[in-house]
């Protein structure tokens, strides 16, 4: 008899401890307790309403916005020995009958519906059958950032799903995402009408992620083929953005024997399926695409994720190269930064306009060109690349991860706290309101009209900043707001406002050191070799049968053990059940169907190291 979350974590999921911030969570989804809940990529998000589901009576409903991300959740459940089903338009008639006949007869303990289905005409009566005949355990809204505008993935449709709170109002709620900052989440409270909410908001650091900016110079495909190359143990995404460039970098790699297919909105359906399967399920190492393809990917063992192209916003970088390393092993980000790009995405910014009028629209471009100027500060920056990426999302980080390219090759550090105050004394003589640009051409003594117009050119601090270049002043303001020492609006015009910390500097109570120099060293070897000593070799052999296994029962490997376990079973070689069990990952249904075979293969490669010796 499972009765508690403990054992239900070992008996279905296999492992033996929660991971931060889990617990709490499930224990507030078991006391019905609205919660936002903001986790990374591979910190565990489903687990956190799928264990509830199964600890309490009746149905849960769990919302997500993808076909393929339903499929895959239910496809990991069912293998996991869990009730759990989707209703979507790939089902016939007959096959949806029997599916609502199961959940009816309380056979299914979660749901898996998007937000379009819902507010159908039929479902929300099905829901109250449901909730007549066996009821309504919960409701969990998975990539709740899809509801919010400000959100990089906005889905009007979510913004209805409120209405499961007015139609329900008794029944817990719990909304997750791995990306949201402070407006997002703000937008999602409002908008599900959350009551008294819990919001749970763990690290956005992703520890086990390496990250790097490349300067992309001509030959940068031939650096990117080097990367694949390095990267033997796993899968690498490739993100671009255009198909055509999609389709170029794909064909040169099968060109130079690497197993790779693209993906992007110009392949009709069924290539597109298909192509993805045979990335899901190992058949392929490569994947190259367009931003179309990832969101409903839960493939844990990608160990390169490379932009060759500059993303348009920090979130959406965030979340595409989130999706490496899931399993928690090391893995790399590489985003190859070139001016080219910068123009490219200007350009499309440019296009935004009104498709009835024709006239700009300006509000977009605004919050666009914003974004764009985001990206460029993270790939231009001398700090550590997890400074920037975290500030984005509100987290302040020291710095010195030892897991990205600015601290495996640090600059020098000089003290700036005399410069910083003249550009924080231009801020504060202009009012706060204008952007870094602006301050810039004060500090540098710019005769350019709109400074003449407003009589900046007569401040005390007009032109004392011109024995440094516009770059210089530009990498100082950028690292006062990764440092937290000044703000910078979210409202596209990019403000510059003066905070406590601003103030501390300018009366000369707080020290400013930034890095200065430009990068020489050559850029650091890809981390993502699996290096077990002794283990490598039946870490292989448990991969080749997992293959065969995934392959017999038409799964992606993964669903049968990631590869953490599988190092985990290399490492300490069980032989029986009861020390197979103890291997994290190995839950007791999954033990039944296929511990006997990697038992197996343990103690013939046992064996065959005992006859050596």
């Amino acid at each position: 008899m499972i009765n508690s979350p403990q054992q239900a974590l070992k008996h279905y999921f296999g492992y033996d401890r929660f991971r931060v911030g889990q617990q709490e969570i499930i224990e507030g989804a078991l006391n019905c307790q609205d919660q936002l809940v903001i986790m990374p990529t591979g910190g565990g998000k489903s687990l956190c309403f799928q264990l509830p589901a199964l600890l309490k009576s009746g149905l849960t409903l769990v919302v997500s916005p993808l076909i393929a991300l339903m499929e895959d959740q239910v496809t990991a459940l069912v293998n996991s020995g869990i009730g759990a089903t989707f209703l979507n338009s790939t089902l016939n008639g007959s096959d949806r009958y029997n599916r609502e006949q199961e959940i009816l007869a309380g056979k299914i303990k979660l749901l898996y519906v998007s937000p379009e289905r819902i507010f159908s005409e039929s479902f929300l009566p099905f829901l109250d059958q449901v909730q007549a005949r066996i009821g309504i355990s919960g409701f969990a809204i998975d990539e709740a950032h899809c509801v919010s505008e400000w959100g990089h993935d906005f889905r009007p449709e979510y913004r209805q799903l409120g209405q499961l709170r007015t139609k329900y109002p008794e029944i817990g709620m719990m909304a997750l995402t791995a990306t949201a900052t402070e407006q997002v989440r703000e937008d999602i409270l409002i908008q599900l009408r959350l009551r008294s909410p819990q919001v749970h908001i763990t690290s956005f650091n992703r520890p086990n992620l390496f990250y790097e900016v490349i300067p992309k110079p001509k030959d940068a495909y031939r650096q990117l083929l080097k990367k694949i190359k390095e990267t033997s143990n796993g899968s690498t995404i490739i993100y671009c953005n255009a198909k055509k460039k999609v389709d170029e970098i794909s064909a040169k790699l099968i060109q130079d024997g690497i197993n790779a297919l693209p993906y992007h909105a110009g392949l009709d359906t069924k290539t597109r399926t298909s192509h993805q399967s045979q990335f899901i399920r190992d058949d392929v190492q490569v994947m190259v695409a367009t931003i179309a393809f990832g969101m409903g990917i839960n493939k844990p063992d990608v160990r390169l994720v490379v932009h060759f192209d500059l993303p348009r916003n920090i979130e959406g970088y965030y979340q595409e190269s989130g999706r490496a390393g899931r399993d928690g092993e090391p893995a790399n980000c590489s985003l190859f930064f070139g001016a080219g790009d910068v123009g490219t995405i200007e350009y499309l910014i440019s296009q935004k306009v009104d498709p009835e009028t024709g006239k700009p629209l300006e509000q977009e471009q605004r919050r666009a060109r914003q974004q764009l100027r985001q990206v460029i500060d993270y790939a231009e920056a001398t700090e550590c690349r997890r400074i920037v990426q975290l500030q984005y999302f509100g987290e302040r980080f020291s710095g010195n991860c030892g897991r990205c390219d600015n601290c495996l090759n640090p600059r020098p550090i000089a003290d700036w706290t005399v410069d910083a105050q003249k550009l924080l004394s231009a801020i504060a003589r202009t009012k706060e309101r204008f952007g870094l640009k602006y301050i810039i051409d004060v500090l540098r003594g710019s005769k350019e009209q709109k400074i003449l117009e407003r009589s900046h050119n007569q401040l005390s601090v007009y032109g004392i900043g011109n024995d440094k270049t516009a770059d210089d002043w530009k990498n100082l303001g950028r690292s006062l707001i990764h440092q937290g020492l000044l703000e910078q609006s979210t409202d596209g015009y990019g403000i510059l406002k003066l905070n406590a910390q601003s103030w501390e500097v300018m009366r000369s109570q707080r020290q400013v050191l930034i890095a200065i120099a430009a990068k020489t060293e050559p850029q650091p070897k890809l981390h993502t070799q699996v290096r077990r000593e002794n283990a490598e070799i039946l870490f292989e052999g448990l991969r080749s049968l997992r293959k065969k296994i995934a392959d017999r029962c038409k799964l992606p490997p993964y669903m049968i053990f990631p590869d953490s376990t599988l190092l985990a079973m290399a490492q300490q070689q069980p032989i029986t059940k009861v020390q197979m069990l103890k291997i994290s990952g190995v839950g007791e249904v999954k033990l039944e169907r296929y511990g006997d075979e990697f038992i197996d293969l343990i103690t013939n490669y046992r064996k065959g190291i005992g006859s050596e010796n």
